[in-house]
């Protein structure tokens, strides 16, 4: 069936910002005009239970005077975001913008094109810092539960940090949501204490510690020395970030699955470990006190990049331990080769008593979770895009 492209797509404002609006039989995504983010997205739309997993800031319908500019992202939180630098820094001597330019200014409309059961939509950015063009495309297949994304990185000299920044809702019932990812190389606390009461905000892990498995990971107390944190949301009051890295696998891709145990569905992840061997954990259950969060976010932040945790341009370009392992913790960008970031992400119901995913198999065409008890869930996935770009 040959593409029909069209002029273009009208703007729609969508929890309070103009978004551009793509269906398909399964999925309805929503893309911000501002950052470029994704959400809401309602997976199993054509069903009698459609899920939306990603978060938005509970400030999004207000207006805020006091957000320094350097962190406009704020003002959109939601979903998943480019960052571009992840952590901010500075390029070419230059102050970036918190999360960079990809993340917080206009993007603007490329194309919609429809061609059998697939539809595409493109954005593009051209950025001045660095300076380059990003061409961002979500496809959405007629019967697949997920989004296909690829950032198209072009004209760019430079090398930095780059990570997605996928932002989902927590329930209020801690612990309720199991996190799980293909097996990890190193585990990392984040190294600088942003717990400082006296900047109104709270963290529970010691920073700068490894840890070789979720389930026990220090912290700053003597009683309990290590916390469960693969369990979400956690320890009300506080945010804590923390990281891990994996080991790429030729043609496999490494994933990460966070199982709502009380809605039956879990949310997944796929990238290549080559290209994002970075997976940072942004664990915020209400426990940041400055505008605009005053003590009501509550989400979960599992960001897959190449970085050193949101450390910024400069700790992730300087030799750290994750670089030192043998982890690319930035990209390097050069003018003649373009460079494509490809991720997928998606959502599979669950049998009811599914707790935590154990394993993943990918099959032609399909990813298969098996949880702890035995249970299995599967979605319809062309994994393969990660590796080949293709649909």
């Amino acid at each position: 069936m040959a593409s029909k492209q069209s002029k273009q797509l009208a703007l729609k404002t969508v929890a309070h910002q103009p978004s551009w609006v793509v269906r398909s039989q399964t999925v309805e995504l929503a893309l911000t005009r501002r950052g470029g983010h994704l959400a809401p997205v309602t997976f199993y739309r054509d069903s009698d239970s459609p899920v939306q997993p990603y978060h938005i800031a509970p400030w999004a319908s207000e207006k805020h005077t006091k957000i320094p500019e350097s962190e406009l992202v704020l003002t959109t939180l939601r979903g998943d975001f480019l960052c571009m630098p992840f952590g901010g820094g500075k390029i070419h001597g230059k102050q970036a913008l918190a999360h960079g330019e990809t993340s917080t200014l206009d993007w603007i409309f490329g194309s919609l094109s429809r061609e059998g059961n697939k539809i595409t939509l493109d954005v593009t950015m051209d950025m001045k810092l660095p300076a380059g063009r990003v061409t961002k495309t979500l496809t959405l297949v007629d019967g697949h539960n997920v989004v296909y994304n690829t950032h198209r990185l072009e004209g760019f000299r430079a090398t930095l940090p780059i990570s997605h920044h996928a932002t989902l809702r927590m329930p209020d019932a801690e612990r309720t949501v199991a996190v799980s990812t293909s097996p990890f190389a190193m585990g990392l606390t984040f190294h600088t204490d942003t717990g400082d009461p006296a900047n109104g905000c709270y963290q529970t892990l010691q920073p700068g510690q490894t840890f070789t498995s979720l389930d026990k990971v220090p912290t700053v107390f003597k009683s309990p020395a290590f916390d469960d944190c693969s369990l979400y949301p956690r320890q009300r009051g506080f945010c804590d970030l923390l990281g891990v890295f994996h080991k790429s696998t030729p043609g496999k891709p490494a994933w990460t699955a966070a199982v709502y145990t009380k809605e039956n569905f879990l949310w997944f992840s796929l990238k290549d470990a080559a290209v994002l061997p970075c997976l940072s954990f942004w664990s915020e259950n209400r426990g940041r006190w400055t505008t605009p969060w005053l003590g009501r976010n509550n989400c979960l932040g599992l960001e897959d990049g190449a970085t050193y945790l949101p450390s910024g341009t400069q700790k992730s370009l300087a030799a750290n331990p994750a670089s030192q392992a043998g982890f690319a913790t930035a990209m390097t960008l050069s003018p003649k080769t373009p460079t494509a970031i490809r991720y997928i992400q998606g959502v599979a119901k669950t049998p009811k008593g599914f707790d935590r995913v154990k394993t993943v198999a990918f099959g032609n065409g399909e990813v298969v979770f098996t949880a702890d008890n035995g249970k299995k869930a599967t979605a319809l996935v062309n994994w393969d895009y990660l590796f080949t770009g293709a649909l």
